[in-house]
């Protein structure tokens, strides 16, 4: 399984997970530049490290978020989410044309909701994702 998400990774990294990295990125260096958004860069470098490398990772919420993580989110949505997410749809399209793609499609969608919503959620691996309660 190791062999396997680490071919899916690369190919992965190769075809869209750069891309969508820097995307991330440069969210990320415009809400350091306004430093009152710091906290929301910190969370785009997060959430680029985990589009970098995404099989074998998942996202869960962080029990200890509530409001004002909510209230982040909104902000996130309104000013960057938004097109974040609407790379990640405009990149899996051409993916689910090759059959070779369709993981990595199903990858980009998956991201989705991260992309809209960063706050509050944390990254772990797949398996340690099983045993959390939500």
């Amino acid at each position: 399984m190791g062999v396997l998400r680490l071919v899916l990774n690369v190919l992965w990294l190769i075809f869209c997970g750069i891309w969508m990295a820097i995307a991330y990125t440069v969210a990320a260096l415009i809400c350091f530049l306004l430093i009152v958004t710091i906290p929301f860069g910190v969370a785009a470098l997060r959430i680029a490290g985990y589009v970098l490398w995404p099989f074998g990772r998942t996202t869960v919420e962080r029990l200890d978020a509530g409001a004002p993580s909510f209230a982040g989110n909104v902000v996130w949505l309104i000013f960057a989410g938004w097109w974040l997410a609407l790379g990640h749809l405009i990149t899996s399209i051409p993916l689910f044309v090759s059959i070779i793609g369709i993981p990595f499609g199903w990858a980009n969608l998956k991201l989705i909701p991260v992309s809209l919503m960063p706050l509050g959620r944390e990254i772990v691996p797949s398996d340690e994702a099983f045993g959390r309660v939500v």
